[in-house]
């Protein structure tokens, strides 16, 4: 594993409260445009959510309701959230626009952002207590600062760049090993014939159970529902039940019918879901299993419930061997994919890695 030392320090810096508007030249609220009234389109349209920057689509919108790239985003209603937007974008209704476009940029923005964050918990903004303008100018972010008590946006930039910079390192150290792990017998990549399986020939099926939004307590338990986002993932709960376990495949009975999802971890079933048990405990051919469910979901309308019963009858094309399926070609399958996708992750990482340096 590479070592690397790191240069700079949160401890070794001089740190001062600093009020938003001596760290922004510009902060307004953005002009709003209505999401429903819009054509798809190129430029990215930032909402109230919490999640995936921001962004709820890209469309066509007039020219002065596009605000500028290398800009900091705050949902002000809701749960807010501060998002860095690379490229020019325009918003939804109550987004605060933070900008400085003489220091502010994408690495040291990365420093920013959670002190932000921790600032917008620390106030209690929220649902009921909105994120206001004028709130906002009046307060203050502890921030780093050089010896003339100027905010310090070098020390900022190089801290994230020191720790990417390991974390890439680690992670090509990483996926180096699993290449190593990814043994391949390329015999048995060869042709195969195929077959309609049963899923009840390669799986046990189970119930899953629900856990009401009143009974649900936080936790770090992924609670699979019904959902075709996010591994199947509909939240992290502290509760448990009987459905509790790893290395089983969740199928979606209800709302997106039949997509399947794999789960190497201990998770919680919900019962718009069913929680199938491979026979065969491997996370390759479970994968392939996966997939070969979820191709079949194109058949199933919106609003179709896919019971136990009818999952069990619900075939699938699997590779076989003498009739029997075969399990070293799924295998041996899964991992050729990996092992194509490792080769291409670290052929990005030798080239970002130079460049990052140069």
């Amino acid at each position: 594993m590479v070592k690397t030392m790191y240069k700079y320090h949160l401890a070794d810096v001089k740190w001062k409260e600093m009020y938003f508007i001596d760290i922004f030249d510009n902060i307004y609220i953005a002009k709003s445009t209505d999401q429903n009234k819009l054509k798809v389109g190129n430029v990215p349209f930032i909402g109230r959510s919490s999640i995936n920057n921001g962004l709820q689509g890209e469309y066509f919108v007039e020219k002065e309701k596009i605000n500028k790239g290398n800009s900091l985003t705050i949902s002000m209603v809701g749960e807010p959230k501060c998002f860095y937007q690379k490229y020019s974008f325009t918003c939804s209704q109550n987004i605060l626009v933070l900008q400085n476009n003489e220091f502010i940029n994408i690495t040291n923005s990365k420093f920013l952002i959670p002190i932000i964050d921790n600032y917008l918990k620390a106030k209690g903004y929220g649902y009921g207590y909105p994120v206001g303008k004028e709130r906002v100018l009046r307060n203050k972010l502890l921030l780093p600062v050089d010896e003339n008590n100027q905010i310090n946006w070098h020390f900022m930039e190089e801290y994230i760049k020191e720790r990417e910079n390991k974390q890439r390192n680690d992670l090509k150290e990483y996926y180096k090993s699993r290449l190593l792990d990814l043994v391949i017998n390329p015999d048995v990549l060869n042709d195969v014939e195929w077959k309609e399986i049963f899923i009840e020939e390669v799986a046990e099926i189970y119930s899953g159970k629900d856990i009401y939004e009143r009974e649900r307590t936080i936790g770090n338990t992924p609670y699979i529902t019904a959902t075709a986002n996010n591994n199947g993932i509909g939240y992290f709960v502290g509760n448990e039940n009987k459905t509790m376990e790893s290395e089983c495949i969740s199928v979606n009975r209800n709302g997106s019918v039949g997509y399947a999802f794999y789960h190497c971890y201990e998770a919680l079933y919900g019962n718009d879901t069913r929680k199938l048990k491979p026979f065969i405990k491997n996370k390759y051919t479970a994968l392939f299993i996966t997939h070969a469910i979820t191709s079949q979901k194109d058949k199933y309308g919106y609003g179709y419930k896919m019971g136990t019963g009818r999952l069990k009858r619900q075939k699938i094309m699997l590779p076989v061997s003498d009739g029997e399926v075969n399990y070293k070609y799924m295998e041996n399958f899964i991992k050729n994919i990996e092992q194509k996708q490792i080769k291409n992750i670290l052929k990005y990482l030798d080239e970002y890695i130079y460049i990052y340096n140069v």
